[in-house]
């Protein structure tokens, strides 16, 4: 299970807003990065053979079941700062972050 902030909630929301209310968050897992892995945040019309959707705070995220793997206990939160606004990954699993804060390891 994943968690979304409210300041996530609501960043999500906005954008969502500027797609269509009814689409779909999806968080998906990629090799690469600094740091073996990336978080991808995307929007999608549809769910795909073995992906997961959860109901959070009336978001709808859709994670496909490898990269559940990756990031269960996962919190996604979005802060504003200097540099401006950007979503925060604090992930449980993770053993390892890039200073980007987007790329991470895990135990092998």
């Amino acid at each position: 299970m994943i968690h979304l902030s409210q300041a996530a909630v609501s960043e999500i929301g906005r954008l969502q807003s500027k797609q269509q209310p009814s689409i779909l968050f999806r968080l998906t897992i990629k090799p690469g990065g600094c740091s073996d892995w990336f978080y991808d945040l995307s929007f999608d019309e549809a769910t795909k053979f073995g992906d997961q959707v959860f109901d959070l705070s009336g978001i709808l995220v859709v994670i496909d079941t490898d990269s559940l793997n990756y990031i269960n206990g996962l919190t996604l939160d979005y802060s504003e700062d200097l540099m401006g606004g950007g979503f925060r990954f604090h992930n449980p699993l993770a053993i390892a972050t890039c200073g980007c804060g987007n790329s991470f390891s895990i135990a092998h």
